[in-house]
């Protein structure tokens, strides 16, 4: 699938998926809540009630090495918010 990119496994999306049934994806920067909703419903067979989108800007960061100090910077993205219908889950570990 083009538009959804890979899930967002961290502690907060962790604990939003097992309270309030709303999983975190990070997806193309073009695409549409209702792409978003077409593509999470195809994909994972659940029903979705809401989309929320946001772009998460681009961060600079620093590291200290061996070799000095490096400076990059992180890519922005866009992320969704999915709510699925209550009673239904997504199995975000089923394929590790």
């Amino acid at each position: 699938m083009s538009i959804l990119i890979k899930p967002i496994i961290t502690e907060k999306a962790t604990a939003q998926s097992e309270d309030l049934n709303v999983y975190a994806f990070e997806v193309a920067r073009s695409a549409n809540k209702v792409e978003i909703k077409k593509a999470v419903e195809e994909f994972y067979g659940v029903n979705v009630e809401t989309v929320r989108t946001a772009i998460v800007p681009a961060k600079f960061q620093t590291k200290y090495t061996k070799a000095g100090l490096v400076r990059g910077r992180k890519p922005a993205y866009k992320k969704a918010l999915v709510k699925v219908v209550s009673g239904e889950t997504i199995d975000l570990y089923g394929n590790i």
